[in-house]
């Protein structure tokens, strides 16, 4: 059985490519200031956190089940922790 609050991979990587741009996918998995640098990058620079967005989009449905729990469901995420960075030990 899964457990409430859990957060589901397809879910993640489906935000990250479809509204990746507005950081919707880090504020789903917990890590809400990578999400407005995903904003201000969108914004700033002219699409560039949608490239990201897509990149991690990827990147999460490539990572391994086990990973992605360990990664989201099994400890809070830092505030700045992107999907292609480890968690700081």
């Amino acid at each position: 059985m899964a457990d409430v609050g859990a957060k589901n991979k397809q879910t993640a990587a489906l935000l990250a490519i479809f509204l990746g741009m507005f950081g919707v996918h880090h504020f789903y998995l917990g890590s809400s200031l990578a999400g407005i640098v995903c904003i201000a990058a969108s914004w700033l620079m002219c699409g560039v956190g949608w490239l990201l967005a897509i990149v991690e989009g990827i990147m999460l449905l490539m990572m391994t089940d086990s990973d992605f729990d360990a990664k989201y469901n099994q400890r809070i995420p830092e505030g700045m922790e992107f999907v292609f960075t480890g968690p700081k030990s």
